[in-house]
């Protein structure tokens, strides 16, 4: 077990199994894509530990509370930590988190995007440090997101050599 499988440890965190897609749906693209040093990560959503999509879904400020979305941004996150872990085998392979685009499908009206996508931010610096975990970040509201999901984000890290 590496420092960060650890770490998650420590702070009482399994990560989610793979996104259950809706059946006869097909996604052509990877979770993550390695290029060189790189890790590009697609664009992920809030899952159960079983992978479903989880609730609450539909509009932040309408149908989801800037809580309830702070919440689903922090479920992003651990989805998106599963996905690169499947990938590299272990999240000691990450040397810094580059960027993070955080998407919010918000009300119209709803400008708090940036705390929402908070919860993302603030969990990936618990668990890799202010070195390791400092990122440059985006966030965005949008009028739709898929499957009517709160938050999506996307990123990129370095890899070691």
């Amino acid at each position: 077990m590496g420092a960060i499988e650890r770490r998650l440890t420590e702070l009482g965190i399994t990560l989610p199994h793979p996104l259950q897609v809706t059946p006869g749906m097909f996604l052509p693209f990877p979770w993550v894509r390695i290029v060189g040093t790189r890790a590009l990560i697609s664009g992920h959503g809030p899952t159960n530990p079983d992978g479903s999509i989880a609730a609450p879904l539909g509009k932040v400020g309408r149908d989801v509370t800037q809580e309830q979305a702070y919440h689903a941004a922090r479920l992003t996150a651990l989805s998106i930590l599963g996905s690169l872990q499947r990938e590299l085998g272990t999240l000691d392979r990450i040397a810094a988190w580059v960027r993070v685009f955080g998407m919010v499908n918000s009300a119209p009206g709803f400008n708090h995007q940036p705390a929402v996508v908070n919860g993302f931010s603030n969990l990936i610096l618990d668990v890799f440090g202010p070195v390791v975990g400092a990122h440059a970040r985006s966030a965005v509201g949008l009028a739709e997101l898929p499957f009517d999901i709160p938050v999506e984000i996307e990123g990129e890290v370095a890899l070691h050599p």
